[in-house]
């Protein structure tokens, strides 16, 4: 049978229609821009840690002209109010109405609780500096990576340091009364009973508690105080502390004496120990060009909340790289964000272990003045430290997570 020239050419032409509309949408959706969302909190006492987090986020897209693994990067920031309701309804509606490709944030242990299963089902990938534990232990998210700690994962060491270096023998621990507290609180028990010390007693006062002065009270027959404060609160209970007129040893946290919060600290601040992910005077170039360019574009130093974003912005790009820039696949991009290991960035070294939880160095600092400011100086890096610290991984899972009443006091 003799073939009609045009009708083939007709119909070969619109096959390659067919083919380039089936096409396009992948093509464009890979030019389009990336859309990062950041759940941050921006009122009440957690404030000051979800400012420098939108910072740290904006000083590395704006350190890579706002562009990632060759594609254009859009940030879309939301404003939680620092509590449950409010962190998964913006989470909602950075999935449902502005499609972002990856969630950073929230901030707080309670607020990734609150969030977590909605993420898993809209399968989004999130790095949170929120340390919520189990995510990444008896209950993980596989959409969910962390890359600054657990809760207890600065405790660990510091609890370590505390019985080791500074001889402690005897401490009241004091945090606020929600999950980061516990947690914290646990993990720094554990490690400092196993080490010989003991824990007097645990105190909880509410996160917007304006005056400390019931819990001081109770603080005696003991060598030191371990706080857990997060946000603002840290620079209230010290000055609180050293007005009641205690000048026991103070140790803390990632967040007990965080170096944005510094500026803000008088004397009673000098010789406070903390262990912190991030530290202002690691002397790399990393540290040393985010340090600077915090400087020029806010005029602060940065601490660990503005690094935590800066880094998780990092793994983000780094992983983006090995997906060929493509974040449509959401399991082949959260593979490849759990594969990512960065041998620089402002906190140093990372990589990440098989529940999504980082592996980083952990510097123990002592607050000192210094060229007439207030500093961190670190005193004792503990290398590439686990969220299971030393303990046998299995059986640290075989037990309950860290909380109010886990470990119960020996006394």
């Amino acid at each position: 049978m003799a073939l009609d020239r045009r009708k083939v050419l007709k119909g070969l032409a619109g096959t390659a229609v067919s083919a380039a509309a089936v096409k396009a949408p992948h093509v464009h959706a890979q030019s389009a821009p990336l859309k990062i969302g950041l759940l941050t909190v921006k009122t009440g006492p957690l404030a000051q840690g979800g400012i420098q987090m939108e910072q740290g986020v904006t000083v590395y897209l704006k350190e890579k002209n706002y562009t990632m693994a060759g594609r254009k990067a859009e940030l879309i920031s939301a404003d939680t109010g620092g509590n449950p309701a409010g962190a998964k309804t913006k989470a909602q509606e950075l999935v449902e109405r502005d499609h972002v490709d990856v969630i950073l944030g929230p901030l707080a242990a309670f607020e990734l609780l609150a969030i977590t299963d909605y993420i898993a089902q809209a399968k989004t990938p999130l790095l949170s500096l929120a340390a919520a534990e189990d995510l990444t232990q008896r209950r993980p998210n596989p959409y969910f990576l962390r890359a600054s700690a657990t809760s207890s994962q600065a405790m660990h060491p510091m609890a370590d340091y505390a019985a080791k270096e500074l001889k402690l023998k005897r401490i009241f621990t004091i945090s606020e009364d929600f999950a980061f507290g516990y947690e914290q609180m646990g993990g720094f028990q554990q490690t400092f009973e196993d080490e010989g010390g003991r824990i007097i007693k645990k105190l909880w006062p509410p996160i917007v508690t304006p005056d400390y002065t019931p819990y001081l009270a109770q603080i005696s027959d003991c060598d030191g105080v371990c706080q857990g404060f997060a946000g603002s609160n840290p620079l209230r209970f010290k000055k609180q502390y050293a007005d009641f007129g205690l000048n026991l040893p103070v140790v803390g946290g990632e967040t007990a004496g965080d170096d944005a919060l510094l500026r803000s600290f008088g004397d009673e601040a000098i010789g406070m120990y903390s262990c912190c992910p991030y530290t202002l005077d690691l002397a790399t170039d990393s540290n040393k060009r985010f340090i600077a360019a915090m400087q020029k574009d806010y005029g602060v130093d940065p601490g660990f909340y503005a690094a935590g974003l800066y880094v998780n912005a990092a793994v983000v790009e780094a992983a983006l790289q090995k997906t060929g820039g493509k974040s449509d696949d959401k399991d082949a991009l959260m593979a490849a964000l759990k594969s990512v290991s960065l041998a620089d960035t402002p906190r140093g070294p990372i990589k990440f272990d098989h529940f999504g939880n980082v592996i980083g160095d952990f510097y123990v600092r002592r607050c000192e003045r210094s060229g007439g400011k207030l500093i961190n100086k670190t005193v004792k890096t503990y290398k590439d430290v686990s969220q299971f610290w030393t303990y046998d991984e299995k059986k640290f899972l075989s037990q309950p997570v860290y909380s109010r009443d886990f470990p119960p006091l020996k006394s």
